[in-house]
């Protein structure tokens, strides 16, 4: 196969295929003595793996995934899919308590609710506060700037230790922390969970809320049936190569020692 061939089932340019390669997304190709590249089926399989993983753990993890398979590091590879999964799984969670939260307020309860960690029951534990901003920003996986910046748009308002003037979060601001957390990722601005998180505090009104929250979980939904489609997708690449070589002794995976791509004779 030429690039172009590659390139077209995916409606992508043949220079797409030849960073792929370069970056170690795709085995390396043999070369033709005239220097043109030969790409197998192995390599169409590679990058039906890599883009499809592409839209279930992002662009970046999904590279990181294919090269460091390539580079005979599958622990690391399983390890970056292990970690989409587990942030799915928390998204999840954090979806059902901010849920939860709204039914709590809306039924005007001031019991706090916990956000991080949520576990099905009609009785959920109470956050655990206040934090400081770098316990919040480590629970977040967030920067104390990012937060601070949340706070100078109208999303979180801390108050301050009267003797040393540091920021405090108690539970509700925990709760509007998460919540912004999981409406930034799903790609809303500023302004709008400023909003969002104020219907919270006041509970006066959660359509818009409602609608938001709906969206995040159709998305939550795609992505999971994407780590579907993906897992798919790889472990037919990997089946590929029946009798992978060492891949320490540094020859390309999916490569018997003849040269011959190994399934795609």
């Amino acid at each position: 196969m030429r690039p172009a061939d590659l390139a077209r089932e995916h409606g992508i340019s043949t220079q797409a295929v030849r960073n792929y390669e370069r970056d170690g997304f795709l085995p390396p190709a043999e070369r033709t003595p005239s220097g043109y590249r030969i790409y197998t089926a192995l390599h169409a399989a590679a990058l039906r793996a890599f883009l499809a993983l592409v839209p279930a753990y992002g662009h970046a993890t999904a590279g990181l995934v294919m090269a460091a398979l390539h580079a005979a590091r599958p622990d690391e590879a399983l390890t970056a899919i292990d970690r989409g999964h587990a942030q799915l799984l928390r998204d999840r969670e954090t979806l059902t308590a901010v849920r939860r939260a709204v039914d709590h307020l809306s039924a005007e309860q001031a019991e706090p609710v916990e956000i991080h960690g949520a576990r099905p029951g009609p009785s959920p534990r109470p956050l655990q506060g206040p934090l400081s901003i770098g316990e919040l920003a480590h629970r977040l996986g967030l920067t104390p700037a990012t937060l601070r910046s949340w706070e100078t748009a109208g999303i979180l308002t801390p108050p301050r230790d009267r003797a040393t003037g540091h920021r405090l979060y108690h539970p509700e601001d925990i709760r509007d922390a998460e919540l912004a957390h999981l409406l930034r990722r799903g790609g809303y601005p500023l302004p709008h969970i400023a909003t969002v998180v104020q219907q919270i505090r006041t509970a006066g009104g959660t359509a818009g809320l409602a609608e938001a929250l709906d969206g995040w979980q159709h998305r939550l939904t795609a992505r999971g049936r994407a780590m579907l489609t993906a897992a798919a997708f790889l472990d037919a690449y990997l089946s590929l190569s029946t009798d992978p070589p060492d891949w320490s002794a540094g020859e390309p995976a999916g490569r018997s020692g003849s040269g011959t791509p190994t399934g795609a004779k």
